[in-house]
């Protein structure tokens, strides 16, 4: 295939461990109306990642090219793009899940799914966090509508959305409580959790009670058993929407309420999220940054489960 029109990206033709990604050359997308084409240059790793590469998740079978968070410049805009123009430093996650494909040199979206990058940061720092932040906003900002002095619980704190979710909740107010292991509690105590628990050695449902708002990003038993810690009215929301049937009923026979939800792209988010970052009230951990062709080591680490903060690829 000729390199002209064409970019790097990484593809996979079979589900698998992380040795199915293969980088590849494809044709190069155009901005269609009311899109932009984002020449890309750096993009979070995330576990819908490496879910989706071993399972097909939302996206059945490949070959398909992962990747939901962008952080670049603009290169080109469709007819009716008036947000941005060429040059132009953006961040965004893809509309999720089916826009996926950030994990390449270019990409299109729609002109909305974009903010402009905080000036304060580069594009790894920028790259990390549209999808994990969009998430924790949308969860204790617009679904809980998280306010000073309440109680929020978060599962995983340490991870990637449960350490934006501990800023979020700060930024919010929030008395926070995080479930970690013991090794990366000074990680999320430095984030500004107020409480932590070693999930390890000590039973979550039994330690804490009267929360207001708990953030589930576990799964499993951790759902009906965050219920137990739920002050009445107070709301659970879990991130993984494949859950128990039953939750609901569950929730309702306990006083409390739950509800599942999927993170979707949005402009309005983004600009709160930059506005976060510019204020100094959030910022990504990044674990570890890979150039473009070493995804598959990225995703050899994400699987291991240990990482604190975000995985990113550097394309530029």
């Amino acid at each position: 295939m000729s390199t002209v029109n064409t970019m790097r990206a990484i593809s996979q033709d079979v589900l698998g461990g992380p040795e199915v990604l293969k980088e590849v050359r494809v044709e190069r997308p155009e901005p269609r109306a009311n899109e932009v084409l984002v020449r890309v240059h750096a993009a979070g790793v995330n576990p819908t990642d490496w879910k989706h590469r071993t399972t097909g998740g939302f996206l059945g079978q490949p070959p398909f090219v992962l990747g939901w968070d962008v952080s670049g410049v603009v290169e080109a805009t469709g007819i009716g793009v008036a947000l941005f123009k060429p040059g132009d430093e953006v961040f965004g996650m893809l509309s999720y899940p089916w826009g996926h494909g950030s994990h390449a040199e270019y990409v299109t979206a729609p002109a909305h799914t974009f903010a402009h990058k905080p000036a304060g940061i580069d594009h790894v720092q920028a790259g990390a966090l549209p999808l994990v932040s969009l998430t924790a906003w949308q969860a204790l900002v617009e679904t809980a509508d998280v306010r000073p002095g309440q109680r929020v619980l978060i599962h995983a704190a340490a991870g990637g959305v449960g350490h934006v979710a501990v800023q979020v909740a700060k930024a919010r107010g929030a008395y926070v409580i995080g479930t970690a292991s013991a090794g990366k509690h000074d990680f999320v105590r430095g984030l500004g959790a107020d409480e932590l628990i070693d999930y390890r050695d000590t039973d979550f449902a039994e330690a804490v009670r009267d929360v207001d708002v708990v953030l589930d990003t576990v799964g499993g038993d951790y759902v009906q058993r965050s219920l137990r810690t739920l002050r009445e009215d107070g709301i659970l929301v879990t991130i993984l929407p494949r859950g128990s049937k039953e939750l609901p009923a569950q929730a309702e026979k306990a006083g409390v309420r739950a509800t599942e939800m999927l993170v979707d792209a949005d402009h309005a988010g983004m600009k709160a999220i930059a506005e976060l970052v510019e204020a100094g009230k959030l910022r990504a951990s990044v674990a570890e940054t890979f150039p473009l062709a070493d995804a598959a080591q990225a995703h050899a680490l994400g699987d291991t489960g240990r990482t604190a903060g975000k995985l990113v690829l550097a394309v530029v």
